[in-house]
This record gives C-alpha cells, sequence and structure tokens, in this order.
C-alpha cells in the first residue's frame, strides 16, 4: 500500500490522494480528499466526477478478430476446445494500455497442444497487456492457431453489428471503460455561515490507468465540456414569440442556426444505450434478445408493446418506465409510438 503525499491547489480547493493501492494487475484502487467547498459544491462535483470517470475516461480494447477459414461465430475447429464465440470472449477480457488513437493490429500465432493466454500475442510497440496470465484458449492437439485482432481505443460500450464483418473477422463487443467503479461522501466540518464541505472520492480502475491518471482525466473532460456554452453571445440566439410576425420574419433573416429540439433529443437517444438505465439483469437481458439496444429502440415501443416481448411482464415494464424517468424525465408511449 502507498500514500501519495501530492497536492493540487486550485484558489482555495486542494485535493490529495491519501491512499493507493494495487489489489491485482486488473483491480487499482486510489482515495482522494477535495477541500474545502461551499455548501452543496462537493456533491456537485462528486456527481460529475463519477460520470466523466464513469462514461469519459476512454479505454483500449480488441474490437475484432479474424480467424482463417472460419464461417461462424459458433463453429467448432478441430483441436480447439472452444468455439469462436468463446473465443472472442475471451478476447473481449483481454486489458490492453495504449497511448494512440489509431487502430493497432496484434497477432496470435501459437502451435499445439498448448493452453494461450494474453501472453502469447505479439502486441504492437506502443500496446502492452496488463495481465498476461489472462487466458484465451486451450489447443488439444499439434495443430497451429492463427488469430489477427484489432485494438482500439474508446469510451464506454460498443455494440457491433456482425453483418458488416465477412471473410471470418468477428466483432468484439468491446467495453472501453478503464473505471470500474467510482464513489463519492461528502461531509461538513465548521459551524454556521463558516460550514465547509470535504468530499472524498473513491476510484477502481482495470489496471490500464492509474486511478490519479483517471480522475485526471475525468477532471478534463469536464472542462472541456461545456467550453462552448462560455463563447455564447446574444446575437447568435434566435429569439422568436408566437404570433408575432416581426419577430419571426427577423429570425429567417438572420444567420443564425435555429435548432429543432425534437431533433436534437432524437439523435441524442440514437446514440444512448440502455446500459444508461441501470436496468436489473433480468429486464435489460430481455431487451437485449429483443434487439432493443438504444433509447430510440426503447422508445418505439409503447407500454402495451413492451410487454408482449418475450419473458418481459409487467413488473419489467414498470421498472424500465421508472428509469426512463429518472434518467431522462421521459415516459414510454401508452399506445403509439414515440419515433416514427
Amino acid at each position: 500500500m502507498l500514500t501519495c503525499e501530492t497536492s493540487i491547489s486550485t484558489q482555495a480547493i486542494q485535493w490529495k490522494c491519501v491512499e493507493s493501492k494495487t489489489e491485482s494487475k486488473r483491480l487499482h484502487y486510489g482515495r482522494f480528499v477535495v477541500s474545502p467547498f461551499k455548501r452543496g459544491q462537493a456533491s456537485t462535483v462528486g456527481i460529475a466526477m463519477r460520470r466523466a470517470s464513469l462514461e469519459e475516461v476512454q479505454g483500449t480494447s480488441i474490437t475484432c478478430a479474424k480467424f482463417r477459414g472460419v464461417v461462424h461465430e459458433y463453429s467448432t475447429i478441430t483441436g480447439i476446445q472452444e468455439t469462436i464465440h468463446d473465443v472472442s470472449v475471451n478476447l473481449k477480457e483481454i486489458v490492453p494500455r495504449g497511448d494512440s488513437n489509431d487502430v493497432k493490429e496484434a497477432l496470435l500465432s501459437v502451435t499445439g497442444p498448448k493452453e494461450v493466454t494474453a501472453g502469447d500475442t505479439s502486441l504492437p510497440p506502443s500496446v502492452e497487456a496488463i495481465d498476461d496470465s489472462q487466458y484465451i484458449v486451450t489447443i488439444t492437439q499439434p495443430i497451429s492457431v492463427n488469430i489477427e485482432s484489432k485494438i482500439e481505443k474508446d469510451c464506454g460500450y460498443r455494440i457491433e453489428n456482425s453483418d458488416a464483418y465477412k471473410n471470418g473477422e468477428f466483432p468484439v463487443d468491446a467495453v472501453s471503460m478503464p473505471v470500474r467503479n467510482v464513489n463519492y461522501s461528502v461531509h461538513l466540518f465548521g459551524s454556521g455561515r463558516a460550514t465547509r464541505e470535504t468530499s472524498f472520492i473513491e476510484i477502481w480502475t482495470n489496471g490500464s490507468l492509474t486511478p490519479d491518471e483517471a480522475i485526471s482525466e475525468a477532471a478534463k473532460k469536464l472542462i472541456d465540456l461545456p467550453t462552448p456554452f462560455l463563447h455564447v453571445k446574444r446575437e447568435d440566439v434566435c429569439y422568436s414569440h408566437s404570433g408575432d410576425d416581426k419577430s419571426s420574419s427577423a429570425s429567417a433573416g438572420s444567420s443564425s442556426q435555429v435548432y429543432d429540439v425534437n431533433e436534437l433529443e432524437e439523435k441524442l437517444f440514437e446514440n444512448t444505450f440502455i446500459d444508461q438505465l441501470e436496468l436489473p439483469a433480468r429486464a435489460f437481458n430481455c431487451l437485449k434478445k429483443a434487439e432493443i439496444h438504444t433509447i430510440a429502440d426503447l422508445l418505439n415501443y409503447s407500454r402495451e408493446d413492451s410487454s408482449k416481448i418475450k419473458s418481459f411482464g409487467h413488473k419489467s415494464v414498470d421498472q424500465v418506465s421508472k428509469a426512463l424517468w429518472e434518467h431522462f424525465a421521459i415516459e414510454l408511449p401508452k399506445n403509439e409510438l414515440h419515433f416514427n
């Protein structure tokens, strides 16, 4: 266990790493204290840092694997213990660490009999495997196995369409999330008008980033995301009033761009996966089996239609409706589709 003494001050607010430890190659832990905040500020920062750490911090992962002479992901190869699908799942569990944003290629070429692990993969110089012991496949006969993989850097989940892949290429539903979990707590000190808050933030990572690297990258994302609002000018904003023809004509002649709120909302939901709803496993798996991957897909079902999904009862419908309202302040359509 290590104790970090580094601290950085921004005005009156300081942060310090008070604990850092490596529980395993694929589980690193860090605990940070940030203080002093005015009342209410610690929760604002804690919520934002938690969301940014889990959703905005980039990670490196295998996104595609190519098996020579294989036509289907559930194919079996004589001399290999697992199916191609099982091998792809094992490749998904490999945790690479890389600094480049370019697509990299890795090659696994092994002759059996042998139990193959991540350490047998030839990785590009800019990439390393965090845990060489990660299991991939068991070769039971004296045959050669060749697997070509693509390694990319991204955020969150990536769900690929297998129809777009041919000639032995199979997509890997990559999870590019180096931060496994984040917790924060708020503690008061002082009294009266002098009351201040201290926030403790705990971060667990998969080893591809250290906790201090993850919290630093999350903070940078939080700074960058609202930057466009700093440059808003009054002349760039169109104001319209219903029933006011002059106002409407003035807006029409303006060079400012008017956005359709419904169109923006629809695009947002098309790129937001149902993972964000944090549904119970049963409801989540039923939606996945019904090919419902995004919020937009989900809103194409009314409450009545949803209850007809296989193994998806009224309780699951209520859970989905509650999650939609809590996370996005929207509800499932009652009798008609939300999107055409």
